[in-house]
């Protein structure tokens, strides 16, 4: 697998990450998205499995994809105490192949940030998903607020090599390239965080 010292990275924050699932904050969006969520779901960069709590545990198989073998034990143990029907994969995005129309749901959160090509990405999602089904958004990016975006980019770098992951991606840049229809999108903290609503769009 690509991307060894990234993982490592990831392996290492996983408790981290566990902390953070108490973020009440981050819960409120969390549930604000996640409760859309139906059917055969796909997430991506599960992490510690903090979007548990608010899928309706009867109306969903998550199919939980991350390429930290940390964070996956982590989400299963999540799963397993909330009764959340669940499988993992342990893989990287870039290397992950599903046919399409696989699934009527596809839930990425706070995840974009540290693909190498995120629009890569999302037409990935957008091939994955049924032609009626929803892709569910909740992303960090770069603030509309001249000030706060001028830190972010002064930051990025730094940013990068702790966590990760880009604290200043354009979002509205990548979603608008991407193959993606949205439906609904709100943002938050200064346009920092989104919630996307989409669909997937064949060509």
């Amino acid at each position: 697998m690509k991307n060894e010292k990234l993982i490592k990275k990831y392996d290492k924050q996983a408790k981290m990450y566990e902390n953070n699932r108490a973020n009440q904050k981050l819960a409120r969006w969390r549930n604000k998205i996640i409760k859309n969520a139906y059917g055969k779901v796909l997430e991506v960069g599960i992490g510690a499995g903090a979007n548990f709590p608010y899928y309706d545990r009867n109306n969903v198989e998550v199919t939980g994809v991350d390429f930290s073998s940390e964070m996956i034990k982590s989400a299963k143990r999540t799963a397993s105490h909330l009764q959340v029907k669940a499988n993992f994969i342990q893989a990287d995005i870039d290397e992950l192949v599903f046919e399409a129309n696989s699934f009527d749901c596809i839930v990425s959160t706070l995840s974009l940030c540290s693909y190498p090509a995120p629009i890569v990405t999302l037409n990935k999602f957008n091939n994955w998903c049924r032609e009626d089904g929803n892709i569910l958004l909740m992303e960090h990016g770069l603030s509309s607020n001249r000030f706060l975006s001028f830190g972010q980019n002064l930051i990025d770098p730094l940013h990068k090599k702790i966590s990760g992951c880009h604290c200043n991606r354009n979002i509205n840049e990548i979603i608008g390239n991407s193959q993606l229809q949205v439906n609904h999108i709100e943002r938050y903290w200064s346009d920092i965080i989104y919630l996307i609503w989409a669909k997937p769009v064949r060509l």
